[in-house]
């Protein structure tokens, strides 16, 4: 993708450039890229970072395509840090919970 902005691509020029070297690339994958790729420090020229950002906008709405081969990794996500923490604090409050009802229904 940087290198076909880097180029001068853009629009369906670069979209066909993508194509071309990742033929499989869906919508979800096409936009995670283009945000990796506008992250990047190295890429500081004005024209590339809008030209990845406008590919990105265009494709994000993009309808799925049945044809396309299902990724586990597409349905792949990390949990921020503090989801997990919350998380964790839910499992072991629900579990004190479980662990005080069956305390009761043992004494009764």
């Amino acid at each position: 993708m940087v290198d076909g902005a880097t180029e001068g691509l853009s629009g369906d020029q670069l979209f066909s450039y993508i194509r071309e070297r990742c033929p499989k690339v869906t919508s979800k994958k096409l936009v995670r890229s283009a945000l990796l790729a506008l992250t990047d420090d190295d890429i500081t020229d004005r024209n590339i970072l809008d030209t990845i950002y406008a590919l990105a906008i265009k494709h994000r709405l993009d309808p799925v395509d049945p044809d396309a081969a299902y990724d586990e990794e597409d349905d792949a996500y990390d949990e921020a840090p503090s989801l997990k923490a919350i998380k964790h604090d839910i499992i072991k409050i629900v579990s004190a919970l479980d662990d005080a009802e069956a305390a009761k229904t043992n004494n009764s």
